[in-house]
Formats: structure tokens, C-alpha cells, sequence
């Protein structure tokens, strides 16, 4: 799949880097070995980097051979891991108990990589490049940290680019879409208030068991009645908590969370209303009380028309035509990249990972499972990826 022999050569060492980050996770903010070996090659491929931004950042910048052109684009990587338990399911499993790379942030730092030491050794374009190791993705918002400490200022650029591996698409694949590729996530904590008693006397009792019951089929109907069909969005309650543990009292309170996802900005406000009012006015009917704390989470990531059309000219040129998917469904998942394509035009394509031949591989397994380890076989792919869109969007005009 690669045509770059000097990229295929990387690929056992830039695996190796790969599994040795998977086996040193560490979450939001904490990334210090990665962010370490990340510093740690470039400096040994003297390649200029600052480091700190958003406490465990990197980026690094190259130069081109020439820099006429005075253009700048950024790529990005995404370093956090996962507070899982990681199955006892491959070699380079993770030794820091409950935590684990379970989104294969390890891999995308791991191409990253290996674009910095190949494009500093070839330079082959005309302006700078900006590699972006970002901390914190998983929930923790490090992209917006990078930002409001100053990462466009600091580093100038008129667009970015960020990239994911994907197990639901098979290896050799390359999908985007123009617009949203990837929801909204808001968040809901709600504290339901009744009367506690004596389970044999419930008709004495409000009980916030048999309401938050109520409250959790309704906020279906939000979207199923409340919403345009074509408009996707999901509430999903992950939580509901309630009770002392014994089997003969009703309690007094009953505590639910869940999870908001959106696209569209005005469907967004007006389920964040709907949520509140819906919960108030059952709680209302039933003479109790409820208290909503909504959190906006992370911006839809809309990837700009024109940036999505060339790259998708660009992963043609590094996996073919018939291996291109330029109208992927978007997912409900969300990524804090999205806050970034708010400050920048761009693009964040799917890079597939899955293994359809081989059914019980752990690259078919889903983001966030215990079972799941990135495909070093892609990570040729995104470097070659990286290179060919910075030679592209920087073309370096060796008639000059």
C-alpha cells in the first residue's frame, strides 16, 4: 500500500515506539512518557520543538526547503490513554493498572512520528509544517487548552489536519465526509428529591425511583417527537443511582446522568432545554423536586468542504481510488479536534484498521473495549498520508 520505500522501512521502528507508549499509558494531562519519547526522538532527528503547552504538549516545526511561499498548515496527534483495564490479550499490555490506549492515540502519535522524521529529512515543500501532540482528548478537553494558551498565535497556519484509526472500516481505507463527521457530547447530571419511608408504605413516600423511571422513558420522546428526523441526535442515560441497599426502604433521592449528542447548533440549545423541562415537569407531577446541571462538552468537528476535497485527493494518491470514501456516515462520537476546525479550516479523515479476514483479530475490536490495540500495519498508511499532504498542500516549485 505504501509507494515510499524510505516510509515502509520505518514501519518495525515506528512500531516499536507504538507498543512501547502502549505499554506506559497514561490519562489527561498526565502524558508524560509519551510526551517525553515524542521529545526525545525529535531532538535525535533535530527537529525544533516546544513542549509544556497544555502541560504535556508538543509541537514541533519543519521547515521546507524553500519557505517562499510563507504558508503554514498544521498537522495533529492526540497522546492520553483511557481509564480502562486492558484485556490480558497481547504482549505489549499495558503495565499501569486500569489504564489503557484503548482509542489508539498511541498509533496516531506513532505516525505522527514518523511524518516528523521523514519529512526532515526530505523537506520536499515550500513553507513550514507544525506537528501537534496534543494531551487530554479523552473528555479533558486539551485541545481547548492548547488553544487558549495560544497554539495558533504561537504557531500561525491557515488550516489543520487530524486523522483517527477506525476498526469498523477495513485496512487500505480512507473515509471523510464534508460538514460533520463527529457530534457534539454535552453532558447532564440530575439530582431527583422526594420523600424516603418504609417500602411496605410507599403511598406515604415520593419515591424518586418510580420518577427518575418516568424521567428516563421521557427523554426518549425528546428525540424520537421532538426532533427532525433528519437531524440526527441521542440522549443516552448512563447512570442512575438510588437506594441504601436495603430492600425495604424507599429512598429520598434518586441521582441520573447521561450523555448529549448533536450536530446541529439550534437542535443542540433546544435539547438542552427539553431535558430540563421535561425532568422538571414530571418531577412537578409527582410533588417532588429536581435539580439539572448541564455541561456543554466538546463541538461538533465539521470538517471544511474544500479542505475534505483535497484530501481525499490526497488519500487517493496513497490508497487508491476505489479505497476512498469521501461520504461517510457521522458518528455520535465526539472528538475535541472539532475545536480546533472552530479556529482553523480543515479536515480529520478515518483511517481503517479493521482486519475483515481474520474475525477474532484484535484490530476488529471496538474503540474503548478492553480488547481493542491499534494495527501497526496502518501506520505506513498515515505517514505516507502526512508526507503526501504536506507535499501537496505546500508544493515546493523546483523551477524557482
Amino acid at each position: 500500500m505504501t509507494r515510499r520505500n524510505s516510509i515502509a522501512a520505518m514501519k518495525d521502528e515506528l512500531a516499536a515506539y507504538r507498543r512501547s507508549m502502549h505499554e506506559n499509558p497514561q490519562t489527561s494531562f498526565e502524558e508524560e512518557f509519551v510526551s517525553n519519547l515524542v521529545c526525545e526522538k525529535l531532538t535525535e532527528w533535530g527537529i525544533p520543538f516546544e513542549r509544556g503547552i497544555a502541560v504535556t504538549g508538543v509541537v514541533a516545526t519543519i521547515e521546507g526547503q524553500k519557505n517562499t511561499s510563507g504558508r503554514a498548515i498544521a498537522l495533529r496527534a492526540d497522546m492520553d490513554a483511557l481509564g480502562i483495564e486492558e484485556a490480558h490479550n497481547k504482549d505489549w499490555r499495558s503495565k499501569n493498572p486500569g489504564k489503557m490506549h484503548g482509542c489508539g492515540h498511541d498509533g496516531h502519535t506513532a505516525m505522527l512520528l514518523g511524518a516528523a522524521k521523514y519529512l526532515s529529512e526530505t523537506r520536499r515543500f515550500d513553507g513550514r509544517v507544525h506537528l501537534i501532540f496534543q494531551p487530554a482528548e479523552e473528555g479533558d478537553c486539551g485541545a481547548m487548552r492548547m488553544i487558549e494558551e495560544g497554539l495558533f498565535e504561537r504557531f500561525p497556519c491557515e488550516a489543520v489536519y487530524g486523522a483517527h484509526n477506525w476498526p469498523y472500516l477495513p485496512r487500505g481505507s480512507i473515509a471523510m465526509r464534508a460538514g460533520p463527521i463527529m457530534a457534539a457530547a454535552d453532558r447532564f447530571d440530575m439530582t431527583i428529591l422526594g420523600k424516603g419511608g418504609h417500602a411496605a408504605k410507599p403511598h406515604g413516600t415520593i419515591d424518586p425511583v418510580v420518577i427518575g423511571a418516568q424521567i428516563v422513558v421521557a427523554l426518549q420522546t425528546i428525540i424520537s417527537r421532538g426532533t427532525n428526523p433528519v437531524d440526527p441526535a441521542v440522549i443516552s442515560i448512563t447512570n442512575f443511582h438510588a437506594g441504601t441497599g436495603a430492600f425495604n426502604v424507599i429512598a429520598e433521592e434518586a441521582k441520573l446522568s447521561g450523555t448529549i449528542r448533536s450536530f446541529d447548533p439550534e437542535v443542540r440549545e433546544m435539547l438542552r432545554k427539553r431535558v430540563e423541562e421535561v425532568a422538571s415537569g414530571i418531577a412537578q407531577t409527582y410533588g417532588a423536586k429536581v435539580t439539572c446541571r448541564y455541561a456543554e462538552g466538546y463541538d461538533p468537528t465539521i470538517n471544511t468542504p474544500e479542505a475534505t476535497a483535497f484530501c481525499a485527493e490526497v488519500a487517493r494518491k496513497v490508497v487508491g481510488e476505489h479505497n476512498v470514501d469521501t461520504d461517510m456516515d457521522p458518528s455520535m462520537g465526539a472528538e475535541d479536534f472539532g475545536a480546533m476546525l472552530m479556529q482553523k479550516p480543515g479536515c480529520y479523515v478515518i483511517i481503517g484498521q479493521g482486519e475483515p479476514d481474520t474475525p477474532e483479530s484484535n484490530h476488529n475490536r471496538g474503540l474503548h473495549t478492553p480488547q481493542y490495540d491499534f494495527n501497526d500495519e496502518i501506520i505506513p498508511t498515515g505517514v505516507e498520508y502526512w508526507a503526501t499532504l504536506v507535499e501537496e498542500a505546500l508544493k515546493l516549485d523546483s523551477g524557482l
